[in-house]
C-alpha cells in the first residue's frame, strides 16, 4: 500500500504537467480548431529558458518564469503570424503539416543553442518532504499540482467571464458571423496562440526540476499531452485536465506494479482504447463546447 501511494503522488505530480499541455492544446483548438503538434517544442522551450535564465544566468526565480513565459509567447505569436496565417489553403491537414514542421524547426534550432547534453535544474523549495501513510511527497509536487490547478482554472474563468475569452470562444464556433459581429478574429487568433504557448512554457517550468532536460524532450510530452486532450475531450478545458491526471497516475501505476518499460506505451495504449471506446473522450463533444 506504501509503494502504491508513493506512486499515485509522483502520478498526480507528472499528470498536473500533462494536464496542463492538454489544456494549452484544447485551448488552441477550442478558440481556432487547431492542433498543434509543435506544441511540445514549447514546452521544451520552457523548460530550456529556465536552464538559461535562472541556472546559468542566475536571474530571481520569478523574474526568470516571468521572462520565459513572455519569450515562449512572444514566438508563439511569430509562429502564428509568419507560419499559419500566412498559409494559402487554411485545410486542417495543411494547418497539421506547417505545426509538424514547425516542431522540427524548433528541435533542430534547440540542438543547435543549447547542445545534446541535458541539464538540469534544482527544485524551487528547499523544504522537507512530507510523510503520508509511509509515502513521501515533496513540495516540489504541491507546487506544481496547486500551480497546474490555479492556471487551469484561470483560463476556465478567462473564457467564462470576460468578453474577450466569450469572443476567442465565438471565432471558434464561426469566425465568419463573429468577424460580422465586430469581433477580430485575426487578433483572437493571436491571443489563442498566446495563451496556448504561454502555458507550455509553465508546463516546461513545471518539469524541469523532477527531470533532465534537452532539446528533444518535448517531441514525447507534445504528444502525451495530445493524448491526455484526447481521453479528457478535445476541446474540453476540465477534461483535459482530468485527463492529463489520470494518464500520469495511471502511466506511475503502470510502471512501478508491472514494468517501467510500459510508460510510454499506456498513454497510447489509453489513446487507442478511447479512440475505440468513447472517440469524443471522457466528455461528450457538447460539453467540451461549453468549456
Amino acid at each position: 500500500m506504501q509503494e502504491i501511494i508513493q506512486y499515485i503522488f509522483s502520478g498526480v505530480t507528472t499528470g498536473s504537467i500533462y494536464a496542463v499541455i492538454a489544456v494549452g492544446l484544447s485551448m488552441l483548438y477550442s478558440s481556432t480548431e487547431l492542433i498543434n503538434f509543435s506544441h511540445g517544442e514549447f514546452v521544451m522551450l520552457g523548460a530550456m529558458g529556465i536552464v538559461t535564465l535562472w541556472v546559468h544566468l542566475a536571474l530571481p526565480l520569478p523574474l526568470a518564469f516571468v521572462l520565459t513565459i513572455a519569450g515562449v509567447a512572444g514566438m508563439g505569436i511569430l509562429f502564428e503570424r509568419f507560419g499559419i496565417r500566412t498559409a494559402k489553403k487554411h485545410q486542417p491537414i495543411t494547418l497539421v503539416i506547417i505545426t509538424v514542421g514547425a516542431s522540427i524547426l524548433l528541435r533542430g534550432v534547440a540542438m543547435i543553442v543549447w547542445g545534446k547534453e541535458p541539464f538540469s535544474v534544482p527544485p524551487f523549495s528547499s523544504h522537507e518532504s512530507i510523510e503520508i501513510a509511509g509515502a513521501a511527497l515533496v513540495p516540489q509536487s504541491l507546487f506544481i499540482v496547486v500551480a497546474a490547478f490555479v492556471l487551469a482554472a484561470g483560463i476556465h474563468l478567462f473564457f467564462k467571464q470576460t468578453l474577450t475569452g466569450k469572443a476567442m470562444v465565438a471565432c471558434a464556433v464561426n469566425k465568419k458571423a463573429a468577424w460580422l459581429s465586430g469581433i477580430p478574429s485575426e487578433t483572437m487568433g493571436v491571443l489563442a496562440f498566446i495563451i496556448s504557448t504561454g502555458t507550455g512554457a509553465a508546463a516546461g517550468i513545471f518539469i524541469a526540476p523532477i527531470t533532465m532536460s534537452s532539446y528533444d524532450m518535448g517531441t514525447m510530452l507534445g504528444l502525451k499531452g495530445f493524448c491526455a486532450a484526447m481521453i479528457g475531450g478535445l476541446g474540453s478545458l476540465w477534461g483535459a485536465f482530468t485527463g492529463g491526471i489520470l494518464l500520469g497516475v495511471l502511466e506511475s501505476l503502470g510502471a512501478g506494479l508491472i514494468s517501467s518499460g510500459l510508460k510510454d506505451a499506456i498513454a497510447f495504449i489509453l489513446l487507442l482504447l478511447i479512440l475505440y471506446l468513447r472517440p469524443g473522450g471522457l466528455f461528450s463533444a457538447k460539453v467540451a463546447k461549453r468549456f
